[in-house]
C-alpha cells in the first residue's frame, strides 16, 4: 500500500469529482466514468479480504482494509461488481490518506451532486451507505482511542 498524503482539500476533491460527473449530461456516461473508476483501483492484497473486513449490508461482495500511517487512514478495496467497485474509487479518492478527523467529519453532499445518487438501486444505495458508515466508524474509532 502507498503511504502519500493527498495534494488536494477533500473540498478541492469533491469539487473536482462534482465538475467531472456533471460533464456527462446523460446517466449511462456517469455510471460508465463510474465503472472505469472502479477499474483503475488499486489492487488489494487478497489477504485482507476477509471476515473482519467484508462491509456486510452490501449485496456483492465488498471488504475494505484501513490502516494507519503517520496519523493518516489509508484505504485498500476491492468488490467483485463493476458499479460497487467504482463507488469503492470514489470514496475512496476522498478519504484516503486523509486524518481520522477528516474521515470521520467529511461532508458528503457531493454525492447528491454528481447526479448518481438518483440512479442508484435501493440496494446499491444501501450498500453505498454502509461502506460511508464503516469508514467514517474507523475515523471516529481513531479520535476517541
Amino acid at each position: 500500500m502507498e503511504f502519500i498524503p493527498p495534494k488536494q482539500t477533500i473540498e478541492e476533491v469533491q469539487a473536482d469529482l462534482i465538475k467531472r460527473f456533471t460533464h456527462f449530461a446523460n446517466p449511462k456516461d456517469r455510471y460508465k466514468y463510474l465503472i472505469d473508476m472502479g477499474k483503475q483501483l488499486q489492487q488489494m492484497d487478497s489477504d485482507f479480504a476477509t471476515e473482519e473486513n467484508r462491509i456486510h449490508g452490501c449485496q456483492s461482495q465488498v471488504w475494505i482494509h484501513i490502516e494507519e500511517h503517520d496519523g493518516r487512514l489509508y484505504m485498500q478495496a476491492k468488490s467483485d461488481a463493476a458499479i460497487v467497485s467504482g463507488l469503492i474509487a470514489l470514496l475512496l479518492r476522498v478519504y484516503n490518506g486523509r486524518t481520522p478527523q477528516e474521515v470521520a467529519t467529511a461532508p458528503l453532499e457531493f454525492l447528491g451532486k454528481i447526479g448518481l445518487l438518483q440512479q442508484l438501486s435501493p440496494n446499491r444505495s444501501t450498500g453505498l451507505y454502509h461502506m460511508i458508515k464503516r469508514i467514517q466508524a474507523e475515523g471516529q474509532k481513531r479520535l476517541t482511542a
